[in-house]
């Protein structure tokens, strides 16, 4: 499985490659709130020192074990650039997908 925090920064990492890309296009879009939709498996470590994590559940997942439970979430990230103490909205361009509007 795979933690939430990888998945995001997964995601930060396209959306860099989608930023540099752009780079010398003449079309750029600008990047509105990224809204991201998945099922978590929210698990507490015993002890005094547990942690609570979220991992990234699998297809199918059931959350029967005692100590791990599924959670639908929603989260919706505001990418932003950020240069020194400017922050300035994300340009972004690539290649037309086939079937894309």
């Amino acid at each position: 499985m795979i933690e939430l925090a990888e998945m995001i920064a997964a995601l930060r990492g396209e959306l860099n490659a989608a930023i540099a890309g752009g780079d010398g296009q003449a079309v750029r879009f600008e990047l509105g709130p990224v809204e991201i939709e998945t099922t978590v498996a929210v698990e507490k470590a015993a002890g005094a020192n547990g942690k609570v994590r979220f991992w990234i559940a699998e297809a199918g997942a059931d959350g029967k074990s005692t100590h791990t439970r599924t959670q639908k979430i929603t989260l919706t990230l505001q990418p932003t650039l950020v240069s020194g103490d400017t922050r300035m909205p994300v340009l972004i361009s690539g290649n037309e997908v086939d079937g894309e509007r």
